[in-house]
């Protein structure tokens, strides 16, 4: 089974890898990373020598850089990579749409035209817009994105699912709810709040604070992206939600709690244009067609996940320094010198 991950240095995507190098010993996984800002190969420090990994720097969005580094085919194609932080998109939206539309096309051309596998895009929630306080998000809401982040992964959606009605391409399309866990860049909500109040620095809260989220682990988002790719129907979109609503303020407010600071700490900021109000996911296909169902606790998870930052000191203070981005470079600078020895 050799499968292509893109993305896979970021958030979601390096938790992927460590889940599958563990859990599915006959994956040959080459795992394809621009490493931007978000990108960070020091959560793949572990499993850079694994014998079935294999690192390659390149923008998903310039084809010939692909074409030079991917050879042979792929029998799966899981596409993680995309910018995706909201307020970065509204200052400048055109990285998004060279990334997660660009480059999202540029696959499924590599894709179609060397006869690769299954490509499975990971996409978001925020596709569908905002929700009122009750009903949920099925996988047949209409598409109605309110940022140019979420406009951007709606096109790329659109790209995916006509591939398979044009070329009759075996695509599949998961839409998750927020993450949480470990290595997840400290521009979001959950680790800027940790790290803010671990230094007893102010922390920045949206409005009111009363935008709701439905929080899911990132293993629990690991695991159904997993199911998906292994049993999914073709041409199907699966939406993945834990079932766990919560203001953010209560978030932030649980954060607080466990590290036994004040709630002094919160300031209310101005709101950010575009703001969707409500997220919430109906999961019942996935658990329904694939047996999914997610694991973990919002409360003890969340735990773990403060503790995992508290933990993970060094990792934290190179990913605010910006020093991660430099880490490739001493990794494979000592990878050829290893090589000339």
């Amino acid at each position: 089974m050799r499968v292509l991950i893109t993305g896979g240095a970021g958030f979601i995507g390096s938790n992927f890898v460590h889940l599958v190098l563990a859990e599915r010993p006959d994956w040959e996984v080459v795992n394809v990373d621009l490493l931007t800002y978000a990108g960070n190969l020091r959560s793949l420090e572990s499993v850079l020598d694994h014998p079935r990994h294999r690192f390659v720097r390149a923008d998903i969005a310039d084809r010939d850089a692909l074409v030079a580094e991917l050879d042979g085919t792929f029998d799966l194609v899981i596409n993680f990579a995309a910018e995706s932080h909201v307020d970065r998109s509204i200052v400048d939206a055109s990285a998004f749409v060279r990334t997660n539309v660009g480059g999202t096309q540029t696959l499924l051309d590599l894709a179609r035209q060397g006869g690769w596998g299954r490509f499975l895009q990971v996409s978001t929630d925020e596709v569908y817009g905002s929700l009122g306080p009750e009903g949920f998000f099925t996988e047949t809401t209409p598409i109605d994105p309110s940022s140019p982040y979420s406009a951007s992964k709606a096109a790329a959606d659109m790209f995916v699912l006509a591939a398979h009605r044009t070329h009759d391409m075996d695509v599949v399309v998961t839409r998750c709810s927020n993450n949480y866990g470990p290595y997840q860049f400290p521009e979001k909500l959950i680790p800027l709040m940790i790290l803010s109040a671990r230094d007893d620095q102010p922390l920045p809260v949206y409005g009111d604070g009363g935008n709701v989220r439905d929080w899911i682990h990132v293993e629990d988002h690991c695991r159904a992206v997993l199911a998906v790719a292994e049993g999914g129907k073709p041409g199907r979109v699966y939406n993945v939600g834990a079932s766990s609503e919560r203001e953010n303020l209560e978030i932030v407010r649980e954060i607080l709690s466990l590290l036994d600071k004040p709630e002094s700490l919160i300031r209310f900021v101005t709101d950010r244009p575009g703001h969707d109000r409500r997220y919430a996911i109906d999961s019942a296909r996935i658990k329904d067609e694939l047996g999914w169902t997610p694991a973990r606790d919002l409360r003890e998870a969340l735990g773990d996940t403060v503790r995992w930052y508290l933990e993970n000191e060094a990792w934290c203070e190179e990913v605010r320094s910006g020093e991660h981005e430099n880490f490739f470079d001493r990794w494979y600078g000592g990878r050829l010198e290893a090589d000339s020895e």
